[in-house]
C-alpha cells in the first residue's frame, strides 16, 4: 500500500479537538473515542481551514457512512490491532434470553475464560461483565495488554461503573444479577492501568472473541 500523503490531522470531536502533525499524535485523541470525527490532509493552511470549519464541510452530507468510510480509511493506512491483547465479547439467544461471555487471547483466539449460560440476560449485560472480568484478570495477573471490546454500550456503562439496565431481576436471572452487583463493586473499590479500546469492526471484521452465530 502506498504511503498516505496525510501530514497533519483534525481531530473535531476527540479527546482533546485540535490539529496534529502526525497519526500517532491523533491515534490517542480518538482511539477509542466514541463517535470521534477526524480527517486527514496534506498541508497546515488546509487543516487549520477545516478546524476552523464545521466538520461536516468536509465529511459529506451523508455523515454517518461518511464518518465510517474517512475512519476505515485512515485505519486502514496507519492502524491494526494490538495481537498482544485480549478481546472479550457476549452472545445472547433472545433479549432476554439465554447468555454467556468470554475473553480470548486476541493473536491466537485461544480462550481465556468463558462464562453461562445465563438465563434470562442480555447481550449488553454480558459485554460489560466480560470486559470487567477482564480487566479484573489482567490485573490480578500484573499483564499490561490493552483490552478490545465491541460494545460502545459496556464502554460507557464501565466509564459509570454501572449496569444501567433495564432488565427486571427476577429467581431466573438472581445469580446474573449477583454477577453485575460484585462487578460494580469491583470497579468502586479498584483502580486498574488496563488500556480499554473499541474493537474497529468496520475495518477490522468481527472481534476474535465473537461467537460466530450472527
Amino acid at each position: 500500500m502506498a504511503k498516505s500523503k496525510n501530514k497533519y490531522f483534525v481531530v473535531w470531536d476527540g479527546v482533546k479537538p485540535g490539529i496534529y502533525h502526525s497519526w500517532e499524535e491523533c491515534k490517542q485523541q480518538v482511539h477509542g473515542y466514541i463517535d470521534a470525527k477526524y480527517k486527514g490532509f496534506t498541508s497546515l493552511e488546509e487543516a487549520q481551514i477545516a478546524f476552523n470549519s464545521s466538520c461536516w464541510d468536509y465529511i459529506g452530507k451523508n455523515a454517518k457512512e461518511q464518518i465510517k468510510k474517512a475512519n476505515a480509511l485512515l485505519f486502514n493506512e496507519f492502524e491494526k490491532p494490538i495481537l498482544d491483547s485480549l478481546s472479550v465479547d457476549a452472545a445472547c439467544s433472545g433479549n432476554p434470553g439465554l447468555m454467556e461471555y468470554r475473553g480470548v487471547y486476541t493473536k491466537t483466539g485461544e480462550e481465556v475464560f468463558r462464562q453461562g449460560p445465563f438465563k434470562h440476560g442480555t447481550n449488553n449485560i454480558g459485554e460489560f461483565l466480560a470486559l470487567v472480568h477482564g480487566i479484573a484478570l489482567l490485573k490480578q495477573k500484573n499483564l499490561q495488554m490493552p483490552l478490545y471490546t465491541d460494545s460502545k454500550t459496556a464502554i460507557a456503562w464501565l466509564k459509570k461503573k454501572k449496569a444501567k439496565t433495564n432488565l427486571e431481576q427476577s429467581d431466573e436471572n438472581a445469580m446474573l444479577f449477583e454477577l453485575i452487583a460484585r462487578a460494580e463493586k469491583w470497579l468502586a473499590e479498584n483502580e486498574y492501568s488496563t488500556e480499554v479500546i473499541k474493537w474497529n469492526t468496520e475495518v477490522w471484521g468481527e472481534i476474535p472473541a465473537d461467537f460466530g452465530r450472527k
